[in-house]
């Protein structure tokens, strides 16, 4: 017989584990900042025209301002996408609004589901726990035995699905995580001689919370252990003179894992990354939900290891201003600006076009004005994800089933975009997803953040 008083101190130290490292003292004149992109990310939750992401709902309950309400409402309708049947008890168990949802979605999922302290030993919660070790069991078979394999998503997805197992304290299989291990030891996290930081930071924080888990062998967690600290050393070598890593959509991510270490605030590389990453939000340089929503929690010197120490029962609502962000500076909407746009695959030219568009347009405005060119349009593709619209396609011309190919968005005459704001633009099988960015002076568009 095991007495419920037995089972205290094992959860309390549970939540010791996993709690934040730091306490986070935020620099006067900065909480209204973060105040108001807590109460735009609440605007976004409240607006039923866009589909609800389990990552925004991770932000609004890693916040330390809560409206608990508006929080349950996007809970529910989390539910109703995510878990249809239970929502609703006439829809047949075998008819869904959408297509199941794949290794990385249902990993956010069941992390909303945690920072909602909702029980998982339930029929149903042990259905999601279940699917999601099938998806990372297929993904690590698609893997094999190869040093260059790829997983059949992506290893941010891997490891976000390996992440929310072990903030559930669910046991992964260890040859699931030993792929893991594998790909980061081997540099399988870079794309072009260039680390993809935010990988390396998702892989990073599921390392962490592994190590915090003693119920794998020895030698694994000998492994987990050494693999903290070479994603630790890559993401502060990858750490630019401006103080972001990477670049500024995958720092928040960054600052996520070095907070999960224990980096501490007054260290040069973490408070010069934060005051960065509060600049750029001031000046309006995060329009994306899903980067500011990776933001929100980085900004409270918070990751998603604190969810597993997260308990409901203590959170009461907040007063949160009704305040909007300024908008990136210095467009004038009124001005035109040409933009010469050409697609091609290797030195075959498919498309070719000056286009004349309002300044401040994004790539994706100028994908639709060319499209909408009588005398010369242009055929595109895209599909909705998480993260935003992702391009498929272009003049006929996209990957194949298992293909891992992909569209670059290039600034004449070949380098890569890699600054931006808030349209995100992934590009084929096997690419994580790209962001919005300059294009010149004046236009937003962005070039994919590859995930290998």
């Amino acid at each position: 017989m095991v007495f419920p008083w037995l089972r205290l101190p094992f959860l309390f130290l549970f939540h010791l584990l996993f709690a934040s490292a730091q306490l986070c003292e935020i620099p006067a004149g900065a909480l209204e900042l973060i105040q108001t992109l807590n109460s735009e990310l609440l605007k976004v939750a409240g607006d039923e025209s866009q589909e609800p992401n389990p990552s925004l709902y991770l932000a609004l309950r890693l916040s330390s301002q809560h409206n608990l309400e508006k929080e349950r409402e996007y809970l529910n309708r989390l539910r109703d996408v995510f878990q249809p049947q239970s929502s609703s008890p006439g829809m047949p168990s075998d008819l869904s609004p959408r297509k199941k949802p794949g290794t990385g979605e249902l990993a956010l999922y069941l992390l909303a589901l945690r920072a909602a302290c909702q029980d998982m030993d339930t029929p149903e919660g042990n259905r999601m726990v279940t699917r999601l070790k099938l998806l990372l069991n297929k993904e690590m078979k698609q893997i094999g035995h190869k040093e260059k394999g790829h997983p059949i998503t992506n290893y941010y997805q891997y490891s976000l699905g390996i992440l929310a197992l072990c903030i559930h304290n669910k046991r992964t299989d260890p040859e699931v995580i030993r792929k893991l291990l594998s790909a980061e030891h081997n540099g399988r996290f870079y794309h072009h001689q260039t680390l993809s930081v935010d990988t390396e930071a998702m892989a990073g924080l599921a390392f962490v919370c592994l190590k915090q888990s003693p119920t794998y062998p020895h030698n694994l967690q000998v492994g987990v252990r050494r693999a903290v600290k070479r994603a630790k050393a890559k993401i502060l070598e990858a750490r630019t003179p401006r103080g972001f890593y990477g670049n500024i959509y995958s720092s928040p991510l960054a600052l996520q894992f070095l907070s999960a270490v224990g980096m501490r605030q007054d260290q040069q590389e973490f408070s010069s990354s934060m005051a960065a990453l509060r600049q750029r939000l001031e000046q309006g340089d995060f329009q994306n939900n899903l980067i500011r929503s990776q933001l929100l929690p980085a900004l409270y010197c918070k990751s998603y290891l604190d969810i597993a120490s997260m308990v409901c029962q203590t959170q009461t609502d907040s007063s949160i201003p009704d305040l909007s962000l300024q908008k990136p500076l210095g467009i004038d909407p009124t001005q035109n600006i040409s933009v010469r746009l050409e697609a091609r695959k290797a030195s075959k030219l498919l498309y070719q076009n000056v286009l004349v568009v309002p300044l401040g347009s994004t790539l994706l405005d100028v994908l639709e004005a060319a499209a909408k060119y009588v005398l010369q349009p242009l055929r595109f593709e895209t599909q909705k994800t998480l993260s935003g619209p992702m391009l498929t396609g272009v003049m006929g011309e996209k990957p194949q089933e298992g293909e891992r190919r992909y569209w670059r968005i290039l600034q004449h005459p070949n380098s890569s975009l890699d600054q931006g704001e808030g349209w995100i633009l992934a590009c084929g099988a096997g690419c994580r997803g790209a962001r919005r960015c300059h294009l010149g002076k004046h236009l937003w568009g962005r070039h994919p953040n590859m995930d290998p």
